[in-house]
């Protein structure tokens, strides 16, 4: 019997509700998450370039598998407007069963 495929959850942050959307539309469409939850009203406060800033932003939360997760990252970057996005990886240790497995159908890349 093989292990399942993990599940994993990214959390990234974008600057708008629009970018937040088209990053959504386009990881869910490519089957490179199964979900992705988008959290508005975020405030960060972070040290870039120097100095410190404050932002409001859309949080996401992308969930995928680990057989997905590079391809997710890699597409997450290329579609984010920010120089260094973040994108933070964690490995679900525990869930319903049957919402890991949705997960895990909705990321293969055999189907459509």
């Amino acid at each position: 019997m093989s292990t399942p495929d993990p599940v994993f959850m990214i959390f990234t942050t974008c600057p708008d509700a629009a970018t937040a959307a088209r990053l959504a539309q386009a990881l869910v469409e490519e089957r490179l998450a199964a979900c992705v939850t988008r959290l508005d009203g975020a405030h960060s406060t972070y040290r870039w370039q120097g100095a410190i800033s404050e932002d409001h932003e859309v949080q996401l939360l992308v969930k995928t598998t680990g057989s997905r997760l590079d391809a997710a990252i890699a597409r997450l970057q290329a579609l984010h407007p920010y120089e260094l996005p973040e994108c933070l990886a964690v490995e679900a240790r525990a869930g319903l069963p049957a919402y890991l497995d949705w997960i895990r159908a909705q990321t293969r890349e055999d189907i459509d």
